[in-house]
């Protein structure tokens, strides 16, 4: 039988990269990856599952930091390979090192430059450095 999650396309690793962006400010917060498994659970529980490519695990958004997103639609590209999360970013901090999004760094003559302000230290956030 085949379902909504056959529509994607899979890489060879079986995952497919997701874009989480604000619903408030269209902002980009975070690109991850994610498994069947991770979609599914995503569409479940209207909130963000991904695969650790480093950790080599299922993750739930938020799961140690408290930083859920809360997905709000859940779209496919027009070559299904690759999700847009619309999602509502718990706390307003979407990445590991305590900054609203995930790109922070911004080419600028040549060079990368650390553009957006650490709005929680990830020592209070996770608890160690």
């Amino acid at each position: 039988m085949s379902t909504w999650l056959d529509a994607v396309k899979w890489a060879p690793d079986g995952l497919v990269p997701a874009i989480a962006q604000d619903s408030g400010s269209g902002r980009v917060l975070t690109l991850a990856w994610m498994n069947r498994e991770a979609l599914s659970l995503t569409a479940q529980t209207s909130e963000a599952h991904y695969w650790s490519r480093s950790r080599h695990k299922l993750w739930r958004k938020g799961e140690q930091s408290g930083h859920v997103q809360k997905v709000l639609e859940i779209r496919l590209d027009c070559d299904s390979d690759a999700i847009l999360l619309i999602v509502e970013q718990v706390g307003g901090i979407a990445c590991h090192t305590g900054r609203e999004r995930c790109f922070f760094l911004r080419l600028e003559n040549g060079r990368w430059e650390d553009v957006e302000p650490v709005l929680k230290d990830p020592k209070a956030i996770y608890g160690h450095g």
